[in-house]
């Protein structure tokens, strides 16, 4: 249809067809939804694995020892100190009794652990008649297994000497704690005697703490050595973690009441 001139007309543009959204189904976004977490637990995974290998190597050298061992101390060197250096700062001690504190949590350094089968006897004289009336001799024993645990004060007195490659550490003397008696296993027998014998009997039974723990004492000697060797390996660690030169150096171990010190008077 022709339009004629001057006549008003509008011109209406038609929008694009758009199509809504289409929505996927509860499948489908179930399967994006583990998609991306199977993604995000490999990606985690080689983090995880990138991480362990930076860190297990240094720790599998300082364990195989060797050149393994000195290549890592050497890499390490930077970050600590020497033996040398702490020894004649004056504070290798102290570093050391730290160090046993925050590894062990207490004040106690548990250093040997004894356990054996203990024999305690007791005899007595009865008598009755008001004592005048001798009877023959009463003698009961007890058998029961006992532990005994045996450690390092580390409030008390330590001192550390070096020397020509060797650190020299004198230890207080071997303390004990409780000895540990187990009664559930305990076995009576009386060896002698007829009269008062459940009397005798019981004073054995509260005597066995005291009898344990001097026991424990006579055991001392026992354990000194095992002691000894725990106390050198412990401090062995503590340098190979604490000082760059640590490995280099042999630990000889010696408690406070044995003569000679180890420390001369002039390193105290």
């Amino acid at each position: 249809m022709a339009l004629g001139r001057g006549a008003d007309y509008t011109v209406v543009m038609a929008e694009p067809n758009t199509p809504p959204p289409v929505e996927l189904p509860a499948q489908a976004r179930r399967a994006r939804l583990l998609l991306w977490l199977v993604v995000c637990f490999f990606i985690t995974l080689n983090v995880m694995f990138f991480a362990y290998s930076c860190f297990r190597v240094p720790i599998n050298a300082l364990q195989s020892g060797g050149d393994a061992t000195a290549k890592v101390i050497d890499h390490l060197g930077g970050q600590l100190e020497s033996v040398a250096a702490a020894f004649r700062r004056g504070t290798i001690t102290t570093a050391f009794v730290h160090y046993a504190t925050t590894l062990t949590n207490t004040l106690h350094l548990e250093v040997a652990t004894l356990r054996q089968m203990e024999v305690f006897t007791r005899q007595e004289e009865a008598s009755t008649g008001f004592g005048f009336i001798p009877l023959p001799d009463v003698i009961v024993e007890a058998r029961a297994p006992v532990e005994y645990t045996y450690f390092l004060d580390l409030k008390g007195r330590w001192r550390v000497d070096v020397k020509d490659g060797v650190v020299r550490v004198e230890v207080p003397a071997l303390q004990f704690n409780t000895p540990a008696l187990d009664v559930s296993s305990m076995t009576l027998e009386v060896r002698k005697g007829v009269f008062k014998v459940a009397e005798v009997q019981e004073k054995l039974r509260q005597s066995l703490s005291s009898l344990a723990r001097r026991q424990a004492q006579e055991n001392v000697p026992l354990v000194r050595e095992n002691a000894r060797r725990q106390v050198e390996a412990f401090v062995e660690g503590w340098l190979l973690q604490s000082f760059s030169d640590g490995p280099r150096y042999q630990v000889r171990a010696a408690f406070a009441d044995e003569v000679p010190s180890v420390v001369p008077e002039s390193a105290r």
